[in-house]
């Protein structure tokens, strides 16, 4: 839709924009489809401070450079251009011009859209009002914290591939995607970044266009559509948003006027430039792109990409840590930047979702800016999910000496708002996919992997599996090729999809495996300390003190009968869900009947239940309300156990 007013920044926008609180500064800066004194046009604004001169040049006037000159505005370096007749569709560039006499040709910062790849220039584009129709799901009353979140995080390029190798599109994923990750009960699907980037090989984390979907898959209205798509099949979208750094190609935002803008320095590992938070013109830039995705795009949440390498301008060195004023290794700026961040994305997006990937010690990450934090509602657990495939890699008879890597994450999980997450990072660059790092013979690959993913919904913490992972493809994910559906013919790979499916499913239906995430009267061990076994036993509750889950996992290949584990409730449990399930490729081994609670104290519980234990299984047992019956508790039994022989009943 045209705009009828002029489209520049004004006093009280300028001054916004140089104090760092220009909170939407896309809609003034960039190219924007006008019609200025009752004459259609583009009107071109960029801010370039250092530069002597900057004029715009595209396919309109052959790219002849100087043609086209912008109208510095203010002193604080605001250029500004209105082409009349110009159109949606127009290819251009900033020609920047230096006091060096130095010139070069740049995208433009603000640009909604660019070229396909390997081209670089920006194009015009009118985002107008878009058709939405989700109202219904924008409406809604959620709360995060109380709800299950299961998410599916895919790179759209290798998700699905047409048979000759092209991409699917916007639309055309529309049309599957959202479908796909509803039928296998994911609340949210999160994308690896999708602002437009030179490299396919760097998945999208090094940006050239921050502004500017990607358009690989096609035009920003297609990528309406598709998030259109998805809310209406009650699907959240979360994107990848990677404000650490950018990349270094001569078109995207380094020494962008001639002289270092945007940048603070180079992170040498990545090979790219960080932002320089320091500049409150910067933080700007930075604030508005995120709330664009959701103001243009109704996005629900960003993650946010290496939060850590922010906060430590030197994390990736790791030799010589760069000091602040009081001679600390953090970064003022960005924290500075990071909490300024989350207070206006919440100021106009309540129920947003702002997930940090921060893999260090830092305290409060999910905590509010008011009370010191840096006001994040998530992060990712990056230890727990290294203790854990740490644990789960090694061959089961030597589990029993690593026994705390299962049991370590209990004493944080609670410190954070917590995401469990097995992503991209986790089957790449030699790691191994997941299936592949499970020990033992093939049956006992995929066992092992349906007891991780059966532990994973029992853990505190809300959860995300990278694509692949949920039919044990074998391969490593490559981002150049689709995922592996072939896999689905064989009968392991099948009953494994089969498996998260249900999986998925369950953890949606119980409360106790979400309601109380991040509290702790939402889990309490039952035993913690089987490491002969390697057995762990915990209890998961919701609000209601009668949702009981007692959950059993046992991390060996043994079968055990007899297995006597404590009960917090006298009444019966039944057994609800099973990893070793025939259907699933299991061995079958079930609890088929229900299990009386007797009044034998055992793990400091004063009743407790004898059990199957399937091998390398995760089963689930639910409290019966209502079913308790008044049983004296024997007061000459001994509960102290030798876990080594009593703990676990027979071996079978």
């Amino acid at each position: 839709m045209e705009k009828n007013a002029k489209t520049i920044p004004d006093a009280l926008n300028v001054h916004l924009f140089h104090e760092g609180n220009y909170f939407h500064a896309y809609q003034k800066f960039g190219a924007h489809v006008v019609r200025e004194d009752n004459i259609k046009g583009v009107r071109f604004t960029v801010w370039a401070p250092n530069a002597a001169r900057v004029c715009v040049v595209g396919d309109f006037n052959n790219w002849q450079s100087g043609k086209h000159p912008l109208e510095r505005i203010t002193e604080s370096g605001i250029w500004s251009l209105f082409i009349p007749g110009l159109k949606a569709g127009t290819i251009y560039k900033y020609e920047v011009h230096t006091a060096y006499g130095e010139v070069f040709l740049k995208a433009d910062p603000f640009a909604f859209y660019s070229e396909v790849r390997p081209k670089t220039a920006s194009v015009v584009y009118d985002l107008g009002d878009y058709p939405w129709t989700d109202e219904k799901w924008r409406k809604r009353k959620c709360n995060p914290y109380k709800e299950p979140m299961n998410i599916y995080e895919v790179h759209l390029g290798s998700w699905k591939q047409k048979e000759n190798g092209d991409l699917l599109t916007y639309r055309e994923l529309a049309e599957e995607l959202p479908a796909y990750a509803v039928a296998m009960g994911y609340t949210h699907i999160e994308l690896m970044p999708l602002m437009e980037h030179p490299l396919d090989a760097s998945w999208g984390y090094q940006v050239t266009g921050f502004y500017s979907v990607t358009s690989r898959f096609g035009t920003p209205d297609d990528f309406r559509y598709f998030i259109n798509a998805c809310h209406e099949h009650g699907l959240g979208v979360i994107m990848d948003w990677v404000p650490a750094h950018f990349c270094r190609d001569e078109q995207g935002l380094s020494h962008f006027d001639g002289t270092p803008l945007y940048e603070a320095r180079e992170i040498l590992n990545w090979g790219t430039l960080q932002f320089d938070y320091a500049k409150p013109e910067v933080r700007s830039y930075l604030i508005s792109n995120a709330m664009f995705w959701f103001d243009v795009y109704h996005i629900d949440g960003l993650r946010v990409d290496a939060v850590s390498s922010m906060l430590f301008p030197n994390y990736w060195e790791g030799i010589q840590w760069r000091r602040n004023e009081s001679g600390q290794r953090e970064s003022y700026e960005a924290v500075l930047f990071l909490r300024r961040l989350n207070e206006a994305i919440y100021q106009y997006y309540p129920n947003a979702l702002m997930i940090a990937e921060e893999s260090t010690t830092w305290p409060l990450v999910t905590k509010p800016t008011y009370v010191g934090g840096l006001g994040f509602n998530f992060k990712w657990n990056m230890g727990w999910m290294n203790d854990t495939l740490r644990y789960m890699e090694l061959d089961c008879i030597y589990r029993k000496w690593h026994h705390n890597l299962l049991t370590f994450s209990m004493v944080y999980c609670f410190s954070e708002n917590f995401i469990l997450s097995l992503s991209h990072d986790e089957v790449v660059h030699g790691k191994r996919s997941l299936i592949d790092k499970m020990p033992g013979d093939y049956w006992q690959k995929f066992a092992n992997l349906r007891l991780l993913m059966g532990y994973m919904m029992a853990h505190p913490g809300k959860k995300l599996l990278f694509m692949g992972g949920e039919f044990a493809q074998f391969i490593e994910w490559r981002f150049y090729e689709s995922l592996e559906w072939k896999m689905l013919a064989f009968d392991m790979h099948r009953m494994f999809h089969n498996y998260i499916k249900e999986l998925n499913h369950f953890y949606l239906q119980q409360k106790a495996l979400w309601e109380l995430d991040h509290d702790g009267r939402g889990f309490f061990w039952i035993d913690a300390d089987n490491n002969e076994q390697s057995v762990t036993v915990f209890c998961r509750t919701s609000e209601d003190p009668e949702d009981l889950l007692l959950v059993v996992c046992n991390f060996t290949p043994v079968y055990r009968e007899g297995f006597r584990i404590g009960a917090p409730k006298n009444g019966q449990y039944i057994e609800i869900f099973n990893s070793d399930a025939g259907a699933f490729g299991g061995s079958d081994k079930k609890n088929e009947d229900p299990l009386q609670a007797e009044p034998i104290p055992w793990h400091n519980q004063g009743y407790s239940l004898e059990i199957k234990l399937p091998p390398l299984a995760a089963i689930f047992l639910s409290y019966v309300r209502g079913s308790e019956q008044v049983q004296p508790v024997e007061e000459d039994q001994n509960i102290e156990e030798d876990q080594n022989v009593q703990a676990g009943g027979g071996e079978g």
